[in-house]
């Protein structure tokens, strides 16, 4: 980390982990991420044509998409509801278990919501919040999030650990989604 960058690390409400050990490098992603973007002195500016100009301090980028929503929520599941949604569902269904505090969860929960608009009839996709679930995050072994998880005919069939790339969702939902 370079030198002068402070990130406040937030207080976990909730005994399970994020999916990075502090030695793994995208630790500080779910741990450490700032409220506020601090000016960095690794931070590169770009003029209009694209190319470098140097390091600046203070630069802030933003990103918008115009024309169309950014994101796609995906509904949430809770205790009361799982037996109905998931369990009883005649499609696959896809459940996200996170918390508000996860940084790499935040990252996978656009990814989600894509995949729910791209399967739409094939699979259903569910945010299961594990601070407030807890017993239904235990009862199938989440011990780090992001853990998403795909259920078929009322059965766990696998899961996947982290912020992974959409290629690596897709790979898993394929293999149970009807073609």
């Amino acid at each position: 980390m370079a030198a002068g960058l402070a990130f406040p690390v937030p207080v976990a409400s909730s005994p399970l982990a994020c999916a990075s050990s502090p030695a793994h490098p995208a630790h500080r992603i779910c741990c450490a991420i700032p409220s506020t973007v601090k000016s960095s002195p690794l931070r590169a500016t770009t003029g209009l044509s694209g190319n470098r100009r140097g390091t600046g301090r203070g630069a802030s980028v933003v990103c918008a998409v115009q024309g169309q929503d950014a994101t796609i929520q995906v509904p949430d599941v809770t205790k009361s509801t799982w037996q109905s949604l998931v369990i009883e569902s005649e499609l696959p269904v896809l459940v996200e278990f996170w918390a508000s505090w996860c940084g790499p969860c935040k990252m996978i929960d656009p990814v989600v919501g894509k995949l729910s608009k791209d399967y739409e009839g094939k699979l259903k996709c569910y945010k299961l919040n594990t601070d407030e679930n807890l017993d239904t995050a235990s009862q199938y072994g989440v011990r780090s999030i992001p853990t998403l998880m795909i259920f078929k005919n009322g059965e766990k069939k696998d899961s996947v650990i982290g912020a992974v790339p959409e290629s690596t969702l897709v790979t898993c939902i394929e293999k149970f989604v009807e073609r």
